[in-house]
C-alpha cells in the first residue's frame, strides 16, 4: 500500500537577487522524519523558511494536509513550527518565557514531552537565562525542546547539532527516532549530512545552483 502524502511540494522556485536557490523542486513526503541534506548555500534553510511560510515562493505550491501558506496564513501557522536558530528576535526573552508562550500557539502542545526534553537536553540551569546569554548549543537545545513538544504537524529544525555536546546529540537522535513512526506529524531536519542512528523516512539532497 502506498504511503499517504502528508506534505506536497510542486515546482517550487525561489531566487535571491544575487542567485537562484531552488528551481522547480517537487517533493511528496509522508509523515515521519525527513532529511534535507546539502552543502552550504544549497538552499536547505531557504526551503525550511518557504515551508514555514516565512518566505513566499516565486513559483510552485506547498500543501500540508490540504492547506498551503497562502490559503489561510494564521491557520497554516498553527500547523507549522519554525524557529530560526541564528535569528536574534528572541534575545531579550528568557528560555522559560519563550517556552511558556508556545502552548497558546500550538493546539497539540505536549507539556509532558517538554519536561522529558528539558531533562534529556539538561536545560534546567538555563531556563531563566535570556537567549542572548545562552551558548550556541544551549540555544539550539531550547529551540528543539520547544519544537519537539509543540506537536505541530509540520515541525522544521535547522542545523540541529551546532554547538551540541555529545550527550545532547545522542539524546537528539533518540528524540527524533521516537517521531519516526508517528502518522500525524512530519519532522523535517536540515543538515549537511545524515545524523547517525536516526531512521530517516525520506531524504532529499539539494545542490547549489
Amino acid at each position: 500500500m502506498a504511503e499517504r502524502i502528508f506534505l506536497q511540494v510542486d515546482g517550487l522556485r525561489f531566487s535571491y537577487p544575487e542567485c537562484a536557490v531552488l528551481d522547480g523542486l517537487s517533493l511528496a513526503w509522508p509523515a515521519g522524519l525527513a532529511l534535507v541534506r546539502g552543502d552550504e548555500s544549497s538552499g536547505k534553510t531557504t526551503l525550511l523558511r518557504l515551508l514555514a511560510g516565512e518566505l513566499a515562493a516565486q513559483a510552485g505550491r506547498i500543501t500540508l494536509q490540504g492547506v498551503g501558506p497562502s490559503d489561510a496564513s494564521k491557520a497554516y501557522a498553527h500547523h507549522v513550527f519554525w524557529a530560526a536558530p541564528r535569528a536574534g528576535d528572541l534575545d531579550k526573552l528568557t528560555a522559560r518565557g519563550w517556552l511558556d508562550s508556545l502552548p497558546a500557539r500550538y493546539p497539540l502542545w505536549d507539556a509532558a514531552a517538554l519536561a522529558a526534553h528539558t531533562d534529556g537536553f539538561t536545560l534546567h540551569e538555563h531556563l531563566d537565562k535570556p537567549f542572548y546569554a545562552l551558548s550556541t548549543g544551549s540555544k539550539r537545545k531550547v529551540l528543539m525542546a520547544g519544537a519537539l513538544a509543540s506537536g505541530a504537524p509540520l515541525t522544521l529544525i535547522d542545523e540541529p547539532v551546532g554547538g551540541l555536546d555529545k550527550p545532547s546529540a545522542r539524546y537528539l537522535a533518540q528524540a527524533l527516532a521516537f517521531q519516526a513512526a508517528r502518522p500525524d506529524r512530519l519532522v523535517v531536519v536540515a543538515h549537511y549530512e545524515a545524523l547517525a542512528d536516526v531512521p530517516w523516512g525520506t531524504v532529499v539532497d539539494l545542490v547549489r545552483l
